[in-house]
């Protein structure tokens, strides 16, 4: 062998999955849909490229954990994969090996060199019984015309002001629809905007929030 040469490595390969999570999936942690989303990989016969060091990891990353209980129309996840595919086939792959309520909806190749996912905001939906329409307008204008919105935490002193993370708040196919900024500081919840509106109580009947859609900076 030629002293000068080096042995080729595969290319990787960068993908953004867009996934929903929907029915009883809603109900797993964040930790527990990661560990599900290696084994859709390896099932479908996938090699994801592994992290340096004396600990590797696989190159998996999702830019905004969801809370448990919260279903999701438009999760993202970004993989890194030792050798590239084409990105509808993997899709494919993966849906096959998908359990029930786990859907890819959409993968894309990430260019060379771009960084990676950050969210910029949030929207989720929120269904509300149409006899209490009236009450939720109402504490929807009120909670729109604050100037403040100090919500406490378990690991901060005092109250934080996170009003001006609620970008949008509007009433919509029978319920309420709200985007929120995401923040380096301490973030608004969407449970935080329910209490705000009063519909707490409804989410412990049976209601619960839906992510429908997650807007990234890149």
């Amino acid at each position: 062998m030629d002293p000068d040469s080096h042995p080729i490595t595969p290319e990787r390969q960068r993908l953004r999955v867009r996934f929903s999570k929907q029915g009883d999936l809603r109900w797993i942690s964040h930790r527990d849909l990661a560990r599900t989303m290696e084994r859709m990989i390896r099932r479908a016969g996938l090699v994801l490229r592994m992290s340096e060091g004396f600990h590797p990891k696989p190159k998996l990353a999702f830019p905004s954990a969801l809370a448990v209980g919260i279903a999701s129309e438009a999760e993202v996840m970004e993989l890194e994969l030792a050798c590239p595919a084409d990105p509808g086939e993997v899709a494919t792959r993966l849906n096959a090996q998908a359990p029930p309520g786990l859907t890819v909806r959409h993968v894309q190749a990430v260019p060379a060199g771009q960084s990676k996912a950050r969210v910029r905001a949030m929207t989720y939906q929120f269904p509300v019984p149409g006899e209490r329409r009236p009450q939720v307008e109402q504490a929807m204008a009120q909670l729109l015309a604050r100037t403040t919105l100090c919500i406490q935490r378990d690991d901060r002193a005092a109250p934080v002001d996170m009003r001006a993370d609620l970008e949008s708040l509007v009433w919509r196919d029978d319920g309420v629809r709200f985007r929120i900024a995401a923040s380096q500081r301490a973030s608004l919840r969407p449970r935080d905007v329910l209490a705000a509106l009063g519909l707490a109580d409804l989410e412990q009947q049976g209601c619960f929030l839906t992510r429908s859609e997650v807007e990234l900076t890149s």
